[in-house]
């Protein structure tokens, strides 16, 4: 098979070409920010977690009042569809047209849709039907440079709020996020971690907190304003067999300095080493061996995911 990467996009149900116009300059998903995402791994075509995906988008849709239309079905449709086209569905089956295997990224998009009038809620926002995209990317793993020396990061001068109905949703206004990393790139670190408003640990600008002291492995519990990651729950579920206990508690900033490791976990990403905050080291300042073993493990996992999904369906 002949990769054609990059060429097209799923739209409301179809393949289209990924050069061509696409969106109403009045979809407010463009206008406002006024949306949804999903970031997801897909692996021999088949997505990872993808019914965690799927959930974490409908429940976002609910508290945004979006037209969600599209059933889970129709989405995983369209993902297959659009990972075929791209030529990132690759089994890796030995001699036969998809020998090579398919790494891809995934990205679903939810916008509320075009709506000529303006204003937050003009009339008629009730009765639109959401607009749905979904991209495809060959997987870029995380470079290796940057696993060797870690990540750096810096205290972003936003703070977030764990009252908010909008702390655990994943919407497409980003404004926070991307001046949280402009200033990481001002001051020449990778990333940038938020505090609560009373100082709490919260989240990376993409990417749930984890740290490791002695035999514990902690994370900043939800009610810190965080989104409910799929790479921090797989994490949950699996710390005790990879030989950590596992604790969902408040964190400050002088415990993750004073932490023997610590590491950032996205969907796509993957568990990355957080090894400074501030110019300051956090425990010996570099990566540490446990992180670097439960990527390996979260790595593992997804390869065996995908092959035993491909795998036929048992004789009754």
């Amino acid at each position: 098979m002949t990769a054609s990467t990059g060429h097209a996009i799923w739209l409301d149900g179809a393949l289209v070409d990924a050069r061509g116009p696409h969106l109403n300059v009045t979809d407010r998903g463009f206008q406002l920010g006024d949306g949804l995402f999903e970031t997801a791994r897909a692996r021999r075509g088949i997505v990872i977690e993808l019914d965690e995906h799927l959930d974490r988008l409908r429940a976002g849709c609910q508290v945004l009042g979006l037209n969600l239309s599209a059933s889970d079905d129709q989405l995983a449709d369209g993902i297959a569809g659009l990972l075929a086209a791209e030529g990132l569905a690759g089994s890796g089956a030995a001699g036969s047209d998809e020998g090579q295997v398919g790494d891809a990224a995934i990205r679903i998009t939810v916008s509320r849709g075009p709506l000529e009038r303006r204003g937050l809620l003009p009339p008629g926002f009730e009765d639109l039907v959401a607009t749905i995209v979904i991209q495809a990317w060959p997987y870029a793993a995380t470079a290796a440079e940057l696993l060797e020396r870690g990540v750096r990061a810096v205290t972003s001068t936003i703070r977030r709020d764990p009252a908010s109905p909008l702390s655990g949703v994943k919407t497409t206004s980003r404004a926070d996020y991307v001046y949280a990393r402009l200033e990481a790139a001002r001051a020449q670190a990778d990333d940038a971690l938020f505090l609560t408003l009373d100082g709490r640990l919260s989240e990376a600008t993409a990417a749930n907190l984890f740290v490791i002291a002695g035999p514990t492995l902690a994370t900043p519990p939800l009610s810190a304003a965080i989104l409910a990651g799929t790479t921090r729950t797989w994490l949950l579920a699996h710390a005790e067999q990879l030989g950590l206990t596992l604790a969902e508690v408040d964190l400050r900033p002088a415990e993750l300095l004073a932490a023997d490791e610590a590491f950032l976990t996205g969907s796509v990403a993957g568990i990355v080493p957080l090894v400074a905050l501030d110019g300051r080291p956090i425990g010996p300042g570099r990566p540490g061996p446990r992180t670097r073993a439960l990527r390996a493990a979260r790595e593992d996992w997804i390869d065996a995911m995908s092959m035993a999904a491909l795998l036929p369906e048992p004789a009754d």
